[in-house]
């Protein structure tokens, strides 16, 4: 079956481009053009990482065509817009690391240092943390984490004075704030201002749990975990990745190791065994227990999921290709013309079920190459 995943994945290469990729379901069916945005940004760290584990030069040489389609000799990124202060427009920029300590050229370093501009005048919340976007004011989502930090981080130890407090500090304020004492789970958003429709008028979070914002999180803090220096705060953030993990565990689904679309409500009607999530959750772990982050248990239990992920959700489509399904196409919160996007249960189990979306598909094969490092090891 690997060998099987490793076809799937050229395949998606060898059916996209810069300017159109198999992967990012959700700008197709918007039809807008492939711009420099998140989700192409975790397809290409994912076969960064597949090249890095295979040697295998095609992955590498895609990515790299494809950031130099959107990065200019001069560092400028085509259609990146810092005025609209979003912090899912840093995320690609993580690969700009890789592709500089690869190659030496200036430009990658250029626009690492535009991205980190566009940070360093991010609006923050009263208590230090970036708004999610400009058109969220006072949000803290649990997305917007991983979507920073990582950066932030790869950008400190590389350009930077190796200062660390501020990724520390927005992480604390979501442990602080996020995390339900009940479950160990952490709610998707927080609202400093207790002003937005969905937050809660005295806590200020959103009403519900969501299994790839959790995923998000899970995510950022193993590999924050990698990032950041023992002497910076690397214990703090060991713990905050072993009690999510020790939280989410209970509850996977027994029969499939999967995870739900709303973790805490297993079996009701709508809800569903959803696989972007759950990649997340599985890498989280098996990188977690690679670093010696979280115990060995952890990457048998990774394990699970990415073959729960295999055998239930990886299958050959009406065209004979493998497709893997159960994604959660997108979901959010408002913003305010938007009151559809509640924070309800009810909204999470609405959003479309998509095929070999990247925001799947990128967690998926990133959970795969932590496999093919456990294999090798």
């Amino acid at each position: 079956m690997y060998e099987a995943i490793d076809r799937y994945v050229f395949s998606l290469i060898e059916r996209s481009s810069p300017e159109r990729t198999a992967w990012n379901i959700e700008k197709a069916r918007e039809g807008i053009p492939t711009n420099w945005n998140y989700i192409d940004g975790c397809m290409i760290t994912a076969l960064l990482a597949m090249a890095d584990i295979s040697k295998d030069a095609r992955y590498f040489d895609f990515a790299r065509r494809f950031i130099d389609a959107f990065v200019g000799g001069d560092g400028a990124v085509r259609t990146f817009k810092p005025e609209k202060h979003t912090l899912d427009d840093i995320n690609e920029g993580r690969v700009l690391f890789t592709l500089y300590d690869r190659t030496g050229d200036g430009k990658y370093r250029l626009a690492a240092d535009a991205l980190k501009r566009a940070l360093d005048a991010q609006p923050r919340t009263p208590e230090g943390s970036f708004w999610h976007k400009q058109i969220y004011p006072n949000q803290v989502w649990l997305d917007g984490i991983y979507m920073a930090m990582p950066f932030l981080a790869l950008y400190e130890g590389h350009f930077g004075g190796g200062d660390y407090s501020d990724i520390l500090r927005q992480v604390r304020v979501v442990r602080e704030h996020m995390r339900d004492a009940a479950t160990g789970l952490y709610y998707h958003g927080y609202d400093a201002s207790r002003k937005a429709f969905w937050a809660n008028a005295q806590t200020g979070l959103s009403r519900s749990f969501w299994l790839r914002s959790i995923g998000w999180f899970a995510v950022a803090l193993a590999d924050l975990v990698e990032l950041v220096p023992v002497d910076a705060g690397r214990d703090e953030l060991t713990a905050l990745l072993s009690d999510l993990a020790e939280s989410a565990w209970h509850f996977h689904d027994p029969k499939t190791g999967l995870y739900w679309q709303v973790p805490d409500r297993p079996g009701e009607a709508g809800n569903y065994l959803e696989s972007s999530g759950s990649a997340m959750l599985a890498y989280a772990m098996l990188k977690g227990a690679r670093l010696g982050a979280l115990a060995p248990i952890w990457a048998e239990r990774g394990q699970q999921t990415f073959d729960g992920i295999v055998k239930h959700r990886l299958a050959i489509d009406a065209d004979g290709q493998l497709s893997l399904s159960g994604i959660c196409l997108v979901a959010g919160l408002g913003p305010e013309d938007n009151r559809r996007r509640d924070g309800s249960y009810e909204y999470y189990i609405s959003e479309p079920v998509v095929q070999n979306d990247a925001k799947g598909v990128a967690p998926f094969v990133l959970c795969y190459t932590e496999v093919k490092r456990r294999q090798s090891a």
